[in-house]
């Protein structure tokens, strides 16, 4: 509201000090912060006495680990003040007239409302598995849908990638447009790779309109797959108390600064990576999510005061899943959502491990004593493939270390702008 104001304002003519300040992303990046983190601070004090007044507490089932049943009764549903701190700054500071904003706003509010409807029932209905798992799918393949129609067809969502690796780094405007460029919508970022572009199209064994058709549905079904991935391995990694937050803000800030760079022409110029002249709102949008995330933080850190349910878990995914879209850099989420990736994959590795040796020996076997991957660090006790640690570690340990793994995947995702 602010920033169309300023920009209302300033189209009829008016001239007072400080009018153009929206004009800079970097100005509305810092005020997002701070509206971000008082509105979790403020908020969360309140709603958390809310939720403990209508009795709204994790059901938690035992599964032998240290201290868990000491969590009984822990506020949930806490995904709702980082919606809300998230969405309050963004409308008074966000641009509604960039497509990027409209839908990150939407997948906020499209996955917060999926994963709060998961909590309802876990909560009222007193049924611990929630949601079935075909609804959740069906939610996230719909909004796959939408933003995968959205980038393909948008003509804000457009590459302008600079010819020239010579120009100046511009210190006023953030989207200022580069003289020469050539434009194109379904492309993405090979890490490692020198002329690091790929064109969804090459995979098409057509040519033409028959191969541009193609082209969109293969990208739409990869969209519908990441933003899903994302949003079921944040989901997963909610398990220890300020573990998915702290991860989820590492990958923000990361996030933020790709936006950033990719819509600066300078900056991507400089770095010979994709312009993207839209993406700067991007950056002002992950701004809020993370100040969301550290002041929830304030309230979810160990021992936790609220726990975020699904309701946050799911959004905090889908959003990190679209921004990477958003940015060309889905390519980049095996190493920056690393922490994701693993916990996932210990999932499935072993419900399969266990299923396979229960049908060849009869006893099913174990690959982790516990899965997710954080419950492996807890539980002691089990035999497993992998046997170590032999004790279980105390889950601030585990959550911080958790931490430190997704700081040194940010920083190297952050790297492969000029490993080439």
């Amino acid at each position: 509201m602010l920033y169309h104001l300023f920009e209302y304002l300033k189209s009829t003519g008016s001239d007072f000090a400080g009018i153009g300040l929206m004009q800079y992303i970097s100005f509305r990046v810092i005020c997002c912060i701070v509206i971000a983190i008082l509105t979790s601070l403020i908020a969360g004090k309140k709603i958390i006495a809310l939720l403990q007044k209508k009795q709204i507490g994790e059901e938690i089932r035992d599964l032998g680990l240290e201290g868990q049943m000491s969590k009984k009764g822990t506020p949930t549903m806490g995904g709702v003040i980082i919606i809300l701190s998230i969405l309050i700054p963004i409308l008074l500071f966000g641009n509604f007239k960039n497509v990027n904003t409209i839908l990150l706003v939407i997948s906020t509010l499209w996955l917060g409302i999926l994963g709060f409807a998961d909590d309802y029932i876990k909560v009222f209905k007193h049924d611990k598995n929630g949601m079935s798992g075909r609804h959740k799918i069906i939610g996230q393949v719909i909004l796959g849908l939408l933003v995968g129609l959205t980038i393909s067809l948008s003509p804000q969502s457009v590459i302008k990638e600079t010819k020239t690796a010579e120009t100046v780094i511009q210190q006023t405007s953030d989207t200022t447009p580069h003289p020469s460029f050539r434009e194109g919508n379904i492309k993405t970022t090979i890490p490692f790779v020198k002329n690091n572009e790929f064109n969804y199209s090459w995979l098409s064994p057509f040519k033409g309109k028959l191969g541009d058709i193609f082209t969109n549905i293969l990208y739409i079904l990869i969209v519908i797959f990441i933003i899903t991935a994302c949003s079921n391995g944040s989901n997963l990694t909610d398990g220890l108390d300020g573990l998915n937050s702290g991860v989820c803000a590492i990958i923000g800030v990361t996030l933020g600064i790709l936006a950033y760079l990719s819509g600066h022409s300078g900056y991507a110029d400089y770095l010979n990576i994709m312009y993207l002249p839209n993406s700067g709102e991007i950056a002002v949008y992950m701004a809020a999510f993370v100040g969301a995330l550290v002041g929830f933080l304030w309230y979810n850190a160990f021992p936790a005061q609220v726990f975020m349910g699904d309701t946050g878990s799911l959004a905090l995914g889908g959003i990190i899943g679209v921004c990477s879209l958003l940015i060309r850099k889905e390519l980049l989420i095996p190493i920056l959502c690393g922490i994701f990736l693993v916990e996932s994959l210990s999932v499935i590795i072993q419900r399969y491990y266990f299923k396979y040796t229960k049908k060849k020996y009869g006893v099913g076997k174990r690959v982790f004593k516990m899965t997710p991957l954080h419950h492996h660090f807890q539980k002691e006790g089990i035999e497993a493939l992998i046997g170590s640690p032999k004790r279980a570690m105390p889950e601030a340990k585990i959550t911080v270390r958790f931490w430190i793994v997704s700081l040194i995947l940010a920083v190297l995702t952050i790297v492969t702008l000029k490993i080439r």
